[in-house]
């Protein structure tokens, strides 16, 4: 612990030098290389399915990402707070390529089945509510909505994260044909993260 605790502030240090833009950058590196291996049909028999699935994993371990800076700063006193609101956006971005590649790709745009899916489809419901859920907080990530909402409003709004990372979670779990270790590795830690979270804001 003595040795996370000396390195951590060394990290912090040389984290306070870098910009954001780098984290941008190579965030969206993945979005890339799935288009290429889209053209280039290298996503397996069912492409579209795929893309789906890629996506929204990559969405969801943004998302993790996120939650992971405080507890970060807390017991191994790693600052990266300047990174965390990257990292959100970049889970909401590749949310949003996951909807559109269903909406779009496998479901061609045909409004009536789109509709009528989300409803009878419980993992898609759940999914869907998780995507509304992170939306306001994309649309209020700038330091104007900050001033204009007031801190309070603000930080209770950016409290959606947490049931829709959980929501996250459990679609993921819901959408496989069997549950596999790997989603409920990611829905222990979403469930984990949020449960330390929440027993901070308590203490405050």
């Amino acid at each position: 612990m003595t040795v996370i605790t000396a390195i951590g502030p060394r990290i912090s240090g040389m984290a306070r030098k870098l910009p954001t833009w780098p984290v941008y950058v190579l965030g969206l590196v993945p979005a890339g290389w799935l288009v290429y291996a889209a053209l280039t049909n290298q996503l397996g028999i069912d492409p579209v399915r795929q893309l789906e699935h890629d996506l929204g994993l990559l969405s969801l371990r943004f998302l993790l990402a996120s939650l992971c800076i405080t507890p970060l700063l807390r017991f191994a006193r790693i600052n990266l707070m300047k990174f965390r609101k990257a990292l959100g956006l970049l889970a909401v971005i590749y949310l949003t390529l996951h909807f559109l590649v269903w909406l779009l790709l496998d479901l061609q745009l045909r409004w009536g089945l789109i509709g009528a899916e989300i409803v009878k489809r419980p993992y898609l419901t759940v999914g869907f509510v998780a995507f509304l859920m992170l939306l306001p907080l994309a649309a209020t990530s700038w330091q104007g909505a900050i001033r204009r909402l007031g801190v309070a409003t603000w930080g209770r709004l950016h409290r959606l994260v947490y049931p829709a990372v959980i929501l996250g979670g459990i679609h993921f779990v819901m959408q496989e044909k069997v549950w596999t270790t790997e989603s409920l590795i990611y829905l222990a830690l979403a469930v984990g993260l949020v449960a330390t979270r929440l027993t901070w804001i308590r203490r405050w």
